[in-house]
């Protein structure tokens, strides 16, 4: 079993996240450039949310940090997508809308790089807890990253969608 086998829940979920991701900073480009490509926000909300709720489809006995981020990660999206489909992102659903998809990309970005520190060598080696400075590091520069483009992102925000009557 590996976890880019789609045909299992494993492989599923890691495409599921990989697309949310890649779509997800396509759909952030766009917002901080002012434009926006419909396609690209629907595979990336759809992907995103299904990554979260396939999260919980993992065996557990209790939980676990991943859940927690999984239910943050639902409560974004929950506000994000009526900003965005309900709202067109009229007033201040236009920044809720922004806010919404960086903190939504940050935390599938997280998740990202935490397996990454628990799954590959060189990674687990220099931080094989997730406790030592190596990973805090990485997760703070990744979190900045998404701090910056979140500005720039309701900066550059385009004004409200306009839904036909």
């Amino acid at each position: 079993m590996t976890i880019f086998d789609p045909t299992n829940w494993t492989g599923f979920h890691t495409w599921l996240s990989l697309i949310a991701l890649a779509t997800g900073v396509c759909v952030l480009l766009d917002l901080i450039a002012g434009r926006e490509r419909g396609a690209w926000t629907a595979v990336f909300i759809v992907t995103a949310v299904l990554t979260s709720a396939t999260g919980f489809g993992f065996p557990f006995t209790g939980l676990l940090p991943s859940h927690i981020v999984g239910l943050v990660a639902l409560g974004v999206l929950a506000v994000t997508i009526p900003a965005r489909y309900l709202f067109g992102r009229a007033g201040a659903w236009g920044w809720i809308y922004a806010i919404g998809v960086t903190i939504s990309l940050w935390l599938l970005a997280f998740v990202a790089v935490a397996q990454a520190f628990a799954k590959v060598p060189t990674q687990k080696a220099l931080a094989p807890t997730q406790a030592e400075p190596p990973f805090a590091i990485a997760q703070l520069a990744v979190l900045a990253l998404f701090v910056f483009a979140g500005a720039l992102a309701v900066r550059g925000r385009r004004p409200a969608i306009h839904r036909p009557a």
